[in-house]
């Protein structure tokens, strides 16, 4: 019978099947972090078990790391239950022979930003994580999902996972980006479109001409998002664009390893009459930079648009009105000029040298509106470096932004990076939820360079109309 991508996958890591809906699957690749580790180690030495096969596992301390400028070697992290936390996860990676990106090595990072520079994401592969953006990992061909604590402590035992296999989605998008708009605003044009739960427990394939002309980090950025559309995976098949990034990075590989490995990838599919549950079809030119108005991913608009008086249809009216509430909104209002305290540009979305390359294009000879705070998070050491080589962080520095150490950052509030009780960010991050980053603080997603945007002018702009050369 024809098969989705998704599908082939999931047959070709199969192990055993439990029942009509379950199988037990086989995981490529393992990815730990500090917080959704330690309950499962504990439950590895209750059993008296041991890690299975720890060459296949890494590890990543990034969500509690604090991000303040400084040599890396001598970062500490001030916030004791947080210190705590990646103390434990150090101790057992070391007593498991785990690889760990520590808080002092210099090639610490985001995990999903650390493994596919590393070339530890291959297309064909399966790769678990304890984290629900490891769907950035779709974007070169690889099945990644996130996964709880207790099945974190199963894979560790046994490098498999007792898997409910997710139905099929298929979305198309043709048609050429416009100039000023991202990736990042084709994925919330998208969710807007479809709803926070228009995918869940779907695997998403994405396909079309405009997701054959992003990039393999712009790809990452739209797979890493799709999570909020409920999704259980996201993929997009391995084409040059795939090959060349991975090729790239690989180590170790003989040329006729490397050129059988690239066969094998080309061959990663849906059949031509592979069946979907559900398609969806959009055109990337109706596509216009977005900016989220509520405090779901969906709740967003285009900046030329105002905040509508009708909900969507996925959300109620008592949500829609809870959400203007907090946010300090109201129906009507244009996102466009609505003053902002503080924007952050980072994440697991949009911290990868790509992104920082478009910020800095944008804000060179510019400078940081006086009533803005303005930070620059890289995704990893590399990045961080690469970004210095380049020239890039001179250019924040000299605009007025914060020039910070790798991790999560102000993604979430579980580090020295939070917002105050009714602050207004301009952010680059992937969730905009009540208190994501910080009590009480108002979160706007939008893309790196209407961040960048934001942040000169002090309030929310189109970019369109203001820089000529984005």
């Amino acid at each position: 019978m024809p098969n989705t991508l998704y599908q082939k996958l999931v047959a070709s890591h199969t192990v055993s099947r439990v029942d009509e809906q379950h199988v037990v699957l086989y995981a490529d690749f393992h990815i730990m972090n500090e917080y959704t580790s330690p309950q499962a180690f504990a439950g590895l030495d209750q059993r008296g078990v041991g890690v299975r096969r720890p060459k296949q596992q890494m590890g990543v301390v990034s969500h509690v790391i604090p991000t303040r400028a400084g040599p890396v070697a001598g970062r500490t992290i001030t916030i004791e239950a947080a210190a705590s936390q990646a103390a434990n996860f150090t101790r057992n990676c070391l007593k498991h022979g785990i690889h760990l990106f520590d808080v002092n090595d210099p090639e610490q990072g985001i995990e999903h930003v650390v493994a596919p520079e590393r070339g530890l994401v291959r297309p064909g592969m399966v790769i678990l994580c304890g984290d629900s953006h490891t769907t950035t990992y779709g974007a070169l061909g690889a099945l990644g999902f996130g996964i709880g604590t207790s099945e974190v402590e199963h894979v560790l035992a046994t490098q498999t996972l007792v898997y409910r296999v997710a139905k099929n989605m298929r979305i198309r998008i043709d048609g050429q980006l416009a100039a000023g708009t991202t990736a990042k605003d084709l994925v919330l044009y998208v969710i807007s479109k479809i709803s926070a739960q228009g995918a869940r427990g779907m695997a998403v394939e994405y396909c079309g001409s405009a997701i054959d002309a992003l990039s393999a980090e712009a790809r990452m950025t739209v797979c890493n998002m799709t999570v909020e559309a409920g999704a259980r995976a996201a993929l997009i098949a391995p084409d040059d664009t795939t090959v060349d990034y991975v090729a790239k990075r690989l180590k170790g590989l003989a040329a006729a390893e490397l050129a059988q490995a690239i066969t094998a990838w080309r061959d990663l599919a849906s059949d031509a009459d592979a069946i979907f549950d559900i398609e969806h079809a959009f055109d990337a030119t109706h596509v216009a930079p977005f900016v989220t108005w509520g405090t779901s991913p969906d709740q967003a608009i285009s900046i030329a648009d105002v905040i509508p008086a009708s909900p969507a249809e996925s959300t109620s009216a008592a949500n829609a009105s809870k959400a203007l509430d907090y946010m300090g909104l109201e129906a009507g209002m244009s996102m466009e000029g609505l003053k902002i305290d503080h924007v952050f540009i980072g994440s697991c979305t949009n911290a990868r040298i790509e992104d920082l390359r478009s910020v800095a294009r944008l804000v060179e000879g510019h400078t940081v509106a006086r009533s803005v705070r303005a930070m620059v998070v890289p995704g990893s050491g590399r990045v961080r470096d690469q970004a210095e080589r380049e020239g890039l962080a001179a250019i924040f520095i000299e605009a007025g932004f914060e020039w910070r150490q790798p991790g999560c950052s102000m993604c979430l509030a579980m580090n020295d990076d939070v917002l105050k009780p009714g602050e207004r960010c301009a952010s680059t991050t992937n969730r905009n939820f009540e208190g994501r980053q910080g009590r009480g603080a108002r979160t706007h997603l939008m893309s790196p360079v209407m961040a960048a945007a934001a942040a000169l002018a002090g309030k929310i702009v189109d970019i369109r109309k203001e820089f000529e050369h984005v």
